[in-house]
């Protein structure tokens, strides 16, 4: 699974000459507890998070209102192809709720630990199922191949598929949400 199987897209972002109290307002009106902030261009020049309006929205000090003055720059951000174990390890590792997922340099989605956790939350019932229907649908609707989640782990079943076929089935069950590896095997495999 990837980034951008699971981000939340289009971002929502923020310039850095939005007041504390815009993106304060807009932290809470959607739920996040982080901005990306871009510039005119829609490139990522850093990230504003609840923390960093704790300390600095509160502060005694003159000319602190602006998110340009408060935002965390540089920010850890990922490509849409990450895989999502590497986002864990970045957002543990860097002690951060919100990863930007980004184009280049243009943010395209981003990805909180609330992400990750509700992909692990899917049961391997409920994942196999969406793989099984997603491969249905690819095949016209038929059954050709059959899947089986464990932990994550999805196994496709196949009988004489070539070998293009199968790397592309692998991709379509890579894209279903909580499918963490693929294996497909051939009919000698199993």
């Amino acid at each position: 699974m990837r980034a951008r199987d699971i981000m939340t897209s289009p971002a929502i972002t923020v310039k850095p000459e939005a007041t504390v109290h815009e993106a304060a307002a807009l932290l809470v009106s959607q739920g996040f507890t982080a901005l990306p902030v871009v510039d005119d261009d829609k490139r990522l020049i850093g990230i504003v998070t609840e923390a960093d309006l704790l300390r600095n929205g509160y502060s005694d000090e003159a000319g602190v209102s602006r998110v340009g003055d408060v935002m965390t720059a540089p920010v850890v951000a990922m490509e849409g192809d990450a895989p999502t174990t590497v986002l864990a390890r970045a957002m543990v590792a860097d002690r951060v709720r919100c990863l930007p997922i980004v184009d280049g340099s243009k943010v395209i989605g981003v990805v909180t630990r609330r992400d990750l956790v509700r992909a692990l939350a899917r049961t391997d019932k409920a994942i196999t199922s969406e793989v099984q229907h997603v491969l249905d649908l690819y095949s016209g609707r038929t059954r050709k191949w059959t899947v089986v989640v464990k932990d994550g782990e999805a196994t496709i079943s196949t009988d004489g598929t070539e070998e293009k076929t199968r790397r592309v089935l692998a991709k379509l069950a890579r894209s279903v949400r909580g499918v963490l590896d693929v294996r497909v095997l051939t009919g000698g495999e199993r």
